[in-house]
């Protein structure tokens, strides 16, 4: 079978070598923040020695869900405004996104519905300790954050964002109900990628940002950020490629990252959980990567991190079950549509999992290691169990690949088609007449070991005898149901993913990034995903702070 394209070790993109991290993500490096990595080796970039290209009062790298409020909100104060981003077009993870939007405090929607709320209660329901979620996040971007809540909302809908007329529903972090859901943009799959809601939030966005003046520059790469001295001054703006040329812009006024999070970029991610390792797939790829380039580059000129206890809670999307097995990205709360024009690159839908009664998961070794009905950070933590795996090959963290095994009769409770497009047969679906030819089968970049076909027969012999006795002796799933006895057999990749990014650039509650004395870095901001202090899923964060960051880099008092 082919290589992967996404992670595969000796060129891979998302990939952050020791060499790579000093050569390319620290011009301006202070000596102290790279300590053992030669960064007394490298000079400054100080302004006299830059010939800018362009310029514009605020600079912004990312046109998602934050960088398009910045750029409106800066644009609004008068400001001048460029948004570089690396993708062929904006939106990032929003535009894949289910369009939710959980802001409170008392929005137009809410008393529309007779819903009481206020930035205190909002404040209160997010910083409570009933609530495991949100007990490692800095409070006072927390405070910031639910007394933007109802006003961003309020900005959202004035900007075009137009959300389905039903009563809002309950949010786990909420006392009252506050989620409503944007429209979907439009029927066009080139303009809303995969037809999700999250288009119509970031479709009308751009289209703001743009009637406003703000200049958006696509496919240009994010590679430096300058500042006055390796490791004090101001920020003055940012190397971009494009074409494979470099272009410098300067920020008269502020540069602000809004580049999302760091999910893709596995040694960086591993950071934080060193099990992350490269089985574990993103939940928005392949349209939008996080390689965490933002994070990287502050860290490079002495930016500092930020509440990073929140990027291991076990709570909440950080990691996620697969939900749609049988392909490479299986989030639950997308699915590719064969019609889109990423599909090419997703390879398939997916089957979609009504129940898993209905298959046995097994390790890379072919066999059972916990409740498949299970869905909490327990079975992910066993999902990233060592498996019995000494450790021998190098590969002692992560956990290897998740095969969901089911059988003909499976097919037909769940109703699923085992083809293309459904199913992705580039090494993530296989099939066979008998157990041992499908472990046989199983061929994977991520399968570092052949599975033992006497394994698996062995697993399922004892699964089905657990049918039989109407318990599971061994992981207590409840009452098991089916055998799994009728061929065709089917293994299908049934991996966990990698979702939010939690933890990130620290910030103050006015979007500056801070270094690691706590002291503002002048003229840099971050917002949504690329900041930290605030472990809350999704679009409620992202949307609130990218609007702080563009007013307060503006110079427009709140």
């Amino acid at each position: 079978m082919k290589d992967d394209p996404e992670n595969k070790k000796p060129a891979d993109k998302n990939r952050v070598s020791r060499r790579d991290f000093v050569k390319t993500a620290t011009v301006g490096v202070g000596a102290a923040t790279l300590t053992g990595l030669g960064a007394a080796n490298i000079s400054a970039a100080p302004q006299s020695r830059v010939k800018w290209d362009r310029v514009a009062d605020v600079v912004i790298a990312g046109a998602g869900a934050s960088g398009l409020p910045a750029a409106i909100t800066a644009r609004d104060a008068g400001s001048t405004v460029i948004v570089i981003d690396e993708n062929h077009d904006i939106g990032g993870h929003a535009m894949v996104s289910g369009g939710r939007i959980p802001l409170g405090g008392g929005t137009s929607m809410q008393k529309k519905y007779g819903i009481i709320d206020s930035a205190d209660l909002v404040y209160a329901d997010h910083t409570s300790n009933k609530n495991p979620e949100m007990r490692f996040c800095d409070r006072d971007l927390v405070r910031v954050w639910a007394d933007e809540n109802a006003a961003t909302f309020e900005f959202l809908v004035a900007n075009g964002v137009k959300f389905q007329d039903v009563a809002p529903q309950f949010m786990n972090q909420g006392t009252v109900p506050r989620m409503f859901v944007a429209q979907k943009f439009s029927d066009n799959l080139e303009e809303t990628i995969n037809g999700s809601p999250g288009s119509g939030v970031v479709r009308p966005l751009e289209k703001s940002a743009r009637a406003k003046g703000a200049e958006i520059l696509l496919k240009h790469k994010l590679t430096r950020i300058v500042r006055e001295q390796p490791a004090s001054g101001r920020v003055l703006g940012i190397t971009a490629t494009v074409d494979g040329k470099e272009i410098n812009i300067q920020a008269k006024k502020a540069v602000i990252l809004a580049t999302g999070g760091h999910s893709t970029n596995v040694d960086f991610r591993r950071t934080w959980d060193p099990r992350l390792t490269e089985e574990y797939h993103v939940a928005g790829v392949p349209w939008s990567y996080q390689n965490g380039d933002g994070e990287i580059l502050a860290l490079g000129i002495g930016a500092a991190m930020w509440a990073t206890a929140n990027q291991t809670v076990e709570q909440g999307d950080t990691l996620t079950k697969t939900r749609h097995i049988g392909c490479k990205y299986g989030y639950a709360n997308l699915k590719w549509n064969p019609e889109s024009p990423m599909f090419k690159q997703a390879g398939a839908s997916g089957l979609t999992v009504k129940t898993f009664q209905d298959v046995m998961l097994v390790n890379h070794a072919g066999m059972r290691f916990w409740n498949e009905m299970d869905d909490t950070f327990a079975f992910l933590d066993a999902c990233f169990s060592t498996h019995g795996s000494l450790g021998k090959n190098g590969k002692a963290n992560g956990g290897g690949p998740i095969w969901a095994i089911f059988d003909a009769d499976a097919v037909k409770r769940e109703g699923w088609n085992t083809q293309p497009p459904d199913v992705d047969l580039n090494g993530f679906f296989f099939t066979a007449d008998t157990l041992s030819d499908l472990a046989g089968k199983i061929s994977n970049p991520y399968q570092y070991e052949p599975m033992p076909g006497k394994a698996l027969e062995e697993s399922v012999a004892k699964y089905n005898s657990f049918v039989d006795a109407g318990k599971d002796a061994d992981f207590g799933k409840p009452t098991p149901m089916h055998k799994f006895q009728t061929p065709p057999f089917y293994a299908a990749w049934s991996t966990p993913l990698v979702h939010d990014t939690r933890s990130g650039l620290r910030i103050n509650t006015k979007c500056q990034v801070l270094d690691m004395r706590g002291q503002v870095i002048a003229g840099l901001y971050a917002a949504g995903e690329t900041a930290g202090g605030f472990g809350l899923h999704g679009l409620p964060r992202v949307t609130v702070f990218g609007r702080i960051a563009g007013r307060e880099a503006s110079g427009v008092k709140s």
